[in-house]
């Protein structure tokens, strides 16, 4: 069997681990010059990690992950913290991985050193894809063709293989943008930030913190109305006062973050309609060309390293039968992906109230959770923290289907 992936992010690079540990041929072309990541931080629960740690991860990711203590979610002018639920060292205790704030590019640069080289070609700009009856045929501007048994689409929001195969609706803009940066330990230390995960939550905005680069820098995203100036580009710069002005009346904790970010970036934030199906008898999408989500859960990149573990075991387990391999793939991830997708998406509305009478109910509501939730962590965590990749792939995770968002 050789599979060809195309994109070489997280989720290709989480496969690529996944086939090599099985000893699987494959060929991972990426449209890059070389391998390396934009965007901040990333938050990684439990059942990514576990994953990674699968994978032989687990030291470089003490090395370079944060472990935050704790969830908070404030309100965006007095700074009330309406809902406390525990990460580290409780959420390790409870579902036996750890919980890890990193940078982006940190978490692609441990992952890609792992990999081998010679299963990457750069410079790759796919121009088409072909299926047949007997495999695969990537077509390459450089007038090249590879052929392979298996094609899978790794390539990400704008995929070709999504495109091609799955007649998909357009990206769906959200109607907001993103605004982030990065700013030195010292400054988040000052204005009273601890090694937690913050979530800042007004009228039509939200704010999300955490340190990443193993607690050297403090990681901002603020997510509000759509800018007609944002871009989906993780790269594009933004303006320092007009952020500030986005933040007007918000506490003055969040203004003086902004106000000490040297350098900004915004976005513009755009998810995907679900799928009903991933796959054909010899190819399949995973990552974001299969489920781009929005941020508000924080797992887009989890959900990826999931799928690169039941797809990269599927194909390990199916004996040659690759329509086989890729059904049972689809069937144990399209769900899951998808639900998380559609939440994410309804929480935006659960962190942007504006209506106090829907404030007073989400407030009361967490505070029901704080005195009910078992062990601390809501329903909705202990659904996406619980899964475990390789109990899926085996049929052995009747105890994570029992529980429910």
């Amino acid at each position: 069997m050789h599979v060809i992936l195309i994109g070489c992010g997280i989720a290709g690079a989480a496969l690529s681990l996944t086939l090599k540990r099985a000893g699987i041929s494959h060929l991972v072309l990426e449209q890059a010059s070389k391998l390396s990541e934009v965007g901040a931080g990333l938050q990684q629960s439990p059942n990514s990690i576990r994953v990674l740690e699968y994978l032989g991860l687990k030291d470089e990711l003490a090395r370079i992950g944060v472990p935050p203590a704790a969830h908070l979610f404030k309100d965006y002018k007095t700074g009330e913290v309406y809902l406390k639920t525990p990460l580290m060292p409780k959420v390790e205790e409870y579902f036996g991985a750890p919980y890890y704030h990193v940078h982006r590019a940190d978490l692609l640069d441990i992952m890609v050193r792992a990999m081998d080289p010679s299963n990457v070609r750069l410079n790759c700009k796919v121009v088409d894809v072909k299926e047949n009856n007997d495999g695969v045929e990537v077509h390459l501007s450089d007038g090249t063709v590879e052929k392979g048994d298996v094609l899978i689409g790794s390539d990400g929001l704008h995929s070709m293989v999504r495109e091609k195969f799955f007649a998909p609706e357009k990206p769906r803009p959200s109607g907001c943008v993103a605004w982030r940066g990065l700013v030195p330990v010292d400054v988040a230390r000052k204005l009273g930030f601890e090694q937690n995960s913050y979530v800042w939550m007004g009228p039509h905005r939200s704010a999300v913190l955490y340190y990443v680069c193993g607690g050297d820098l403090f990681n901002w995203v603020g997510i509000g109305p759509y800018n007609d100036n944002a871009k989906e580009s993780w790269s594009q710069t933004g303006s320092r006062d007009a952020a500030l002005n986005e933040y007007d009346g918000w506490n003055e904790q969040i203004r003086e973050l902004i106000a000490g970010t040297e350098s900004l970036f915004m976005t513009n934030m755009i998810d995907r309609e679900p799928l009903d199906r991933w796959v054909t008898d010899r190819v399949a999408l995973m990552g974001d060309a299969a489920h781009a989500m929005m941020p508000y859960h924080a797992q887009g990149a989890g959900q990826s390293i999931e799928d690169a573990w039941v797809l990269g075991r599927s194909l390990e387990m199916a004996e040659g039968n690759i329509p086989a391999a890729l059904k049972k793939y689809e069937g144990l991830r399209l769900d899951r992906a998808n639900r998380v997708l559609l939440q994410s998406r309804a929480a935006e509305n659960l962190f942007h109230m504006s209506d106090p009478e829907e404030v007073s109910r989400r407030n009361a509501r967490f505070a029901r959770h704080q005195q009910e939730d078992q062990d601390g962590f809501p329903v909705g965590q202990r659904w996406l923290y619980s899964y475990d990749a390789e109990k899926a792939v085996m049929g052995t995770d009747d105890e994570w289907r029992e529980l429910s968002w």
